[in-house]
């Protein structure tokens, strides 16, 4: 039986790996790709996985990201891997990286938290990763995110 490929390889742009299962729409709500766009995208979700159940995967053309996208996407996908390709070839692998705080990235769940008002004020977030599930902390009103992050994303 002859094995084919569900997503054609890409010659040069970024290929996002191991996303959570469900995410790929949110990796590509964070990277503006919505609606309509010039953008060749491929995007597969819930596909087999050596390392997980199931993962989605997202791949661009002749696009790189920048590093507040990547910061965005490790907190709904914080096992993706980042693949730049170039002519046809993984050039650079990256796994994300969860960083400790994140300013200006995510909107607070309280509506009534400074950084929710007219104030010239940065949401910012401490990033709690000892449990097994990501936990945001809002820097001002110290109310915790943890489920639906990427609803609050900016």
């Amino acid at each position: 039986m002859k094995r084919e490929l569900r997503v054609h390889p890409i010659r040069n742009g970024t290929v996002i790996d191991h996303i959570a299962p469900g995410q790929a729409l949110n990796v590509l709500k964070i990277l503006g790709i919505v609606g309509t766009s010039d953008a060749v995208v491929s995007a597969v979700m819930n596909v087999q996985s050596k390392k997980m159940p199931t993962k989605d995967i997202v791949k661009v053309e002749d696009r790189e990201l920048k590093p507040h996208e990547v910061d965005k996407i490790a907190l709904i996908a914080p096992l993706a891997t980042i693949n730049i390709i170039r002519d046809y070839k993984v050039s650079k692998k990256d796994k994300v990286i969860l960083p400790d705080a994140v300013a200006g990235v995510v909107r607070c769940a309280n509506p009534n938290c400074i950084s929710n008002t007219h104030e010239p004020v940065i949401s910012k977030f401490t990033i709690d990763k000892s449990q097994s599930q990501i936990r945001l902390r809002c820097v001002y009103c110290e109310r915790t995110i943890s489920e639906d992050i990427a609803e609050h994303l900016l």
